[in-house]
């Protein structure tokens, strides 16, 4: 029982560490496109992300995938970009909710990669890794709800308030996301 709490806690203060803004900046480039009248959704697009980096966590503790961590390192930040530039794009379009679930998979695969060695290393020693995985998702499912609903409750302040217009809004955070984005990349250089 102490494993699964000290995961649940570890994965909480994994996306709530302001040091590991790469998960602040993609929950809210993931989001800013909604209200809370869309909570069913993008709870079903976060849960969708939460899997694919609990699979390639997975795939990291048990030795089966383990790509370049340069790679990964750079293309965390790219997915908050393309995500940006999505939401930009398709702003008068309806959304593809396929198309969002399955990106949020495959860039949730992207992001858990960044987190896998050091995963790895904790559960190094331990009999069995499928509690400390279970736990880990369940506090970065947790906090990334917590930090979706507080973005939704601004999202729809700002809108229905009539504050700033959708468009507007969506615009100006992508691109103060994307800036935040291409700064993590310049970091790396």
């Amino acid at each position: 029982m102490y494993d699964l709490i000290f995961y649940l806690e570890l994965g909480l203060f994994h996306v709530l560490d302001w040091n590991a803004i790469d998960h602040m900046l993609f929950l809210s480039a993931l989001t800013i496109v909604y209200t809370f009248k869309d909570f069913k959704n993008v709870f079903w697009i976060v849960t969708s992300f939460t899997l694919g980096h609990t699979l390639s966590l997975f795939l990291s503790a048990f030795d089966i995938l383990k790509p370049d961590s340069q790679i990964i390192e750079f293309l965390i930040p790219a997915t908050i970009i393309l995500t940006c530039v999505y939401n930009v794009m398709n702003l008068k379009v309806n959304s593809n909710v396929f198309f969002e679930y399955t990106f949020s998979i495959i860039f949730g695969l992207i992001h858990g990669f960044g987190f896998g060695n050091y995963f790895e290393m904790l559960t190094d020693s331990l009999d069995t890794k499928i509690i400390p995985l279970f736990g880990f998702a369940i506090g970065v499912e947790l906090s990334q709800l917590v930090v979706v609903l507080a973005i939704l409750i601004i999202n729809t302040i700002l809108i229905k308030l009539k504050i700033i217009n959708k468009i507007n809004y969506v615009k100006i955070c992508s691109a103060v996301i994307i800036l935040f984005s291409l700064n993590l990349i310049y970091q790396m250089i």
